[in-house]
Parts: C-alpha cells; structure tokens; sequence
C-alpha cells in the first residue's frame, strides 16, 4: 500500500494545532510530521491537516482510533492521503 502512511484528517475544528494533532495521534503511533493546512492569504485554518505515521500498521491504527470520533468537540475523519495527483482538479 503505498502512501499508505499518510492520513488526512478532515472536519477539524479551526483551534487545532498541528502539535494537537500529533498528541492526538501519538497515542495510535509514532508521528513522523504533522500539518494543518492554512489558507495562504489569511494564515488561517482550514479545518483539515495532514498526519504522517511511521508504519502502515500505525496508519490504520489511527483510521482505528479517530475516524468519526470527537476532537475538541468536533467529529473528525480520518482516511488515507490520496497522492496529489489523484485529487480532481479546480479550477
């Protein structure tokens, strides 16, 4: 499976940090990087991130654990990272 270790976590709520983030998923695995993806303008959150796990197994440990589960009192998703090429284009 590859890109297998790397999650998106959708529906964050706008307070998170990445250092949340990988507290949060530390308790899955080792976190090898953790993000919260900012709008380039405002600097502000746009409610998904991105978390890296060390192993595959450690990855879907944390499908496990935080898909459709509350964090800071929102119910986050929690699904493989699609290669960036995968995703449909805007424009």
């Amino acid at each position: 499976m590859e890109n297998g270790k790397k999650l998106f976590i959708g529906n964050l709520p706008y307070s998170v940090t990445s250092d949340d983030l990988e507290a949060a998923f530390a308790e899955a695995g080792t976190v090898t990087s953790a993000q919260i993806v900012t709008d380039r303008e405002t600097g502000r959150p746009r409610g998904f991130g991105f978390v890296e796990m060390e192993t595959d197994e450690m990855a879907q440990a944390a499908i496990a654990m935080w898909h459709e589960k509350e964090l800071k009192g929102r119910t986050i998703f929690v699904n493989v990272a699609r290669p960036k090429n995968d995703a449909p284009r805007r424009y």
